[in-house]
């Protein structure tokens, strides 16, 4: 990371993005609670307690939602991306305001139970077959563990410590929790729902997120069929017109084997490197080149173009290539080198 560009600090994008989050969600627990006795019907009883469960649980369920479509937003729309550089906080509060919701049910429904709140509330429901239903419970405390889990090891600390792959291996368990939440409402409150405007969140909320992630995956699916063609020169592989690429940005090709190859332009130096981020794998040809380092779009990790190289103190190392201009036209040598490999960039006129 270059000493302007502070991705894993407290820069002041990520406090402005901290703060809309928390606002954003006093806001709207202040708002459901206050309209929520205003709305209610004078002919039933609905204390604080009860609304305040249905506050958190909505809220939990909303930021859920958002958590899981800013991933395709961000590969359908560039402009999307740095809602992605704290999406982790995102999570955190989302399991923070699902915990809320999980203590009001203890508070209101088993208080005074003469067995332990959570074996009553584990054990209040009938098993299944036993009666119309699904016992729901059991699918919120599970997703609410995930949650938990999820967010304890949201920290690079453990990232580092399970190595990238594992550890998005483990997240990608939000979609499970994802479901788990749904089914939860389904087969709960909704059960005893008059009002649609719970069906129309939660069907709407899962309508949104499988289509925006169909979308992107048939955006992925049409780019990563594309394969370079050779050159005349083999194992040379036609990238384009060597000024095609903007300025500042990359642009990503993929070999007949092996993953995708991001090649970026700084000024009239052009340089390709691996499109795996050495942090999480992100995908550093969607990226930007800031103070002339090649900077991820997922959280801000950057490398040299010359060397692939994490600028110091950092350590973090890509593989390069070879890249050569013929013409107008810019060749690519599929082969990568040993991460760390200087590469003189090809420089354009």
């Amino acid at each position: 990371m270059s000493a302007r560009h502070q991705p894993v600090s407290w820069t002041r994008a990520k406090k402005v993005y901290d703060l809309v989050l928390v606002a954003g969600v006093l806001l709207y627990l202040s708002a459901f609670l206050d309209i929520g006795q205003r709305l209610r019907d004078p002919a039933t009883v609905l204390d604080a307690q009860s609304l305040a469960m249905k506050a958190y649980g909505s809220c939990a369920f909303i930021l859920l939602t958002i958590a899981l479509c800013i991933g395709p937003l961000a590969r359908l729309d560039r402009r999307f991306l740095p809602l992605l550089y704290n999406r982790r906080h995102l999570g955190v509060v989302t399991f923070l305001v699902a915990l809320s919701h999980a203590l009001e049910v203890l508070g209101w429904h088993f208080d005074f139970s003469p067995t332990p709140r959570l074996v009553a509330m584990l054990s209040s429901e009938p098993a299944i077959g036993a009666a119309p239903g699904l016992p729901f419970v059991p699918m919120g405390v599970a997703a609410l563990l995930i949650l938990f889990v999820l967010a304890a090891t949201s920290h690079d600390f453990w990232l580092g410590f399970l190595t990238p792959a594992v550890w998005k291996w483990l997240h990608m368990a939000i979609y499970p929790a994802y479901a788990l939440v749904v089914a939860h409402v389904a087969f709960g409150q909704l059960q005893s729902a008059t009002n649609p405007a719970l069906a129309l969140l939660v069907g709407g909320g899962a309508a949104l997120v499988l289509g925006l992630h169909v979308a992107a995956g048939v955006k992925t699916w049409r780019e990563d069929s594309a394969i370079a063609a050779a050159a005349s020169e083999p194992p040379w592989l036609l990238v384009g017109a060597a000024d095609a690429i903007p300025d500042g940005r990359g642009m990503t090709i993929r070999p007949p084997q092996g993953d995708k190859i991001a090649i970026f332009r700084d000024g009239n130096r052009v340089s390709a490197v691996t499109n795996l981020c050495a942090h999480q794998n992100g995908p550093l040809g969607e990226g930007l080149v800031v103070d002339g380092c090649i900077t991820c779009p997922w959280h801000g990790f950057q490398y040299r173009l010359e060397d692939g190289c994490a600028p110091p103190p950092f350590t973090e190392k890509l593989a390069t290539y070879n890249l050569r201009r013929v013409g107008d036209a810019l060749w690519l040598d599929p082969r990568p080198n040993p991460p760390g490999t200087p590469v003189a960039p090809v420089i354009l006129p």
